[in-house]
């Protein structure tokens, strides 16, 4: 599902999991996409919470900041506290 994120879209966790098929398992889909390397063709930058904000890692790893830039490089825009506007940037699937 979240190889279907087109470019300067984002898609919540928890949508990524309803559109999965497991409604409730955000969770899971952060975990999944953690495991990432940020290498491979999954695009993991184009997740974000329900905040529309980029989760904070556990590790506290300099991989926030680098999903920062790939979305800003995709023309997506944060508000002054970190937010994205998601009426404007969540992808929405036709279904």
């Amino acid at each position: 599902m979240v190889s279907r994120i087109p470019r300067g879209r984002v898609a919540t966790y928890g949508q990524i999991a309803r559109l999965a098929g497991i409604p409730g398992h955000a969770r899971q889909v952060g975990y999944a996409l953690g495991r990432s390397d940020g290498q491979g063709p999954v695009p993991w930058h184009r997740v974000v919470n329900a905040k529309g904000m980029i989760s904070p890692r556990a590790d506290g790893s300099w991989m926030e900041l680098v999903q920062r830039l790939l979305l800003e490089g995709e023309g997506v825009i944060f508000d002054e506290h970190g937010r994205i506007p998601l009426s404007r940037f969540q992808w929405r699937p036709a279904s």
